[in-house]
């Protein structure tokens, strides 16, 4: 071969490689219902406001600086009403009266609410019980205070269901029995409130976006009305006032505690890990619908979830989890106590911030509530 035949091959060569790289394109774009580049995306987010980014100043400066933003990524607030509540119904359950209790919890909405309060003189400390998820809309409030003069079918789905997810105790009552007045609200698609299901929560978020709103934002507005209301009972020892749940429930209770001053003391139990850790292919997070209650637009380009919890930093936390939850990678929910740890140890407030991770499922078994009953009522001691 003489040398232009070399050069005329090479030439050819060269071509078709570059061709060859012209028709490399991605295909598909999506795969397990991720964008096919979402490690990329994942390799970008670097919370440039999280306290643990550092050179973010004083830490109560930092604190406000970082609730407003995620007050802001709640979208549109529901208007402020007086809360106007009266009482429907009450039942004696022996050391403590259960009531049925209507308030305006927004402008917007007025609802149904279960209320426990102890006989004994108060005032007495407080817990906001904030339902889980479950993929369960019969019943909300139903799930952390026993129903009564409730349709069968009703009162059957909650027994049901706090012997799946609760030892078979409702929380509420355990706690009444302790001292604690107990509030518990209906989510928005739950219980008094349902209608849309599961299938239609995606419709039902899109929906409350084409109205400048957000799902996720509601409930949180709404939980922070809710710790208003309880703060406020003529009962209640507003100084005293914690928030617990499960689930999605553990998921409010560390946001409510990060943006309310009501709130003094958190028990948040499976709702802990970072994002990267859970926006993984087959994770339920990347399924979308029950996400929608948890998404806030904007905010994950500013804080990760163990950092939106340590707004409520130096508050008493307690974060139980489940290391055969099959919904939160052990990994992933032991990287986030470490975030959070850091953040309680800079504000010398570490004893105040307690980490578990029990050899347990996604629930809130018996052993699990006896921990977090017992260790509020070292937070929460009786005001000599």
């Amino acid at each position: 071969m003489n040398r232009f035949a070399i050069l005329l091959a090479a030439t050819l060569i060269a071509v078709l490689a570059a061709r060859g790289g012209e028709a490399a394109f991605e295909s598909p774009g999506v795969k397990d219902r991720l964008p096919v580049f979402y490690g990329k995306l994942a390799s970008r987010m670097d919370y440039p406001l999280s306290w643990l980014s550092g050179g973010q100043g004083e830490f109560p400066a930092w604190r406000e600086k970082a609730r407003a933003k995620v007050m802001e990524c709640l979208l549109l607030a529901p208007p402020v009403a007086p809360f106007d509540p009266k009482v429907i119904a009450e039942q004696d359950r022996g050391s403590y009266v259960a009531r049925k209790v209507v308030f305006n919890v927004t402008g917007d909405s007025r609802v149904l609410a279960f209320l426990l309060v102890p006989k004994a003189a108060g005032p007495h400390p407080a817990v906001l019980l904030l339902h889980d998820h479950g993929a369960k809309f019969d019943i909300g409030k139903e799930k952390v205070i026993e129903p009564w003069d409730e349709p069968p079918q009703k009162m059957e789905s909650a027994r049901k269901w706090i012997t799946q997810c609760y030892g078979g105790r409702f929380i509420g009552d355990e706690l009444a029995k302790r001292g604690y007045v107990c509030l518990a609200t209906d989510m928005l698609n739950w219980s008094d409130r349902g209608g849309g299901g599961y299938e239609n929560q995606e419709v039902l978020a899109a929906n409350l976006f084409q109205f400048g709103a957000s799902w996720a934002g509601l409930i949180a507005h709404e939980d922070l009305r809710a710790a208003e209301f309880l703060a406020t009972q003529p009962e209640v020892d507003a100084k005293r006032v914690a928030a617990m749940g499960l689930s999605v429930g553990g998921y409010r209770t560390w946001q409510t505690a990060a943006l309310s001053d009501r709130i003094a003391a958190g028990v948040s139990v499976c709702w802990m890990a970072t994002r990267k850790g859970l926006m993984v292919p087959k994770n339920n997070q990347t399924t979308g619908q029950s996400a929608f209650t948890m998404i806030h637009p904007g905010l994950a380009n500013l804080l990760d979830y163990p950092d939106v919890a340590g707004i409520a930093c130096p508050k008493p936390m307690m974060f139980l989890c489940g290391g055969r939850d099959h919904l939160f990678p052990a990994a992933s929910i032991e990287e986030a106590f470490g975030k959070m740890r850091q953040v309680w140890e800079s504000q010398k407030a570490a004893d105040r911030l307690v980490t578990r991770l029990y050899d347990a499922p996604h629930e809130f078994n018996a052993t699990m509530q006896n921990d977090a009953f017992d260790w509020l009522d070292r937070q929460f001691k009786p005001v000599k």
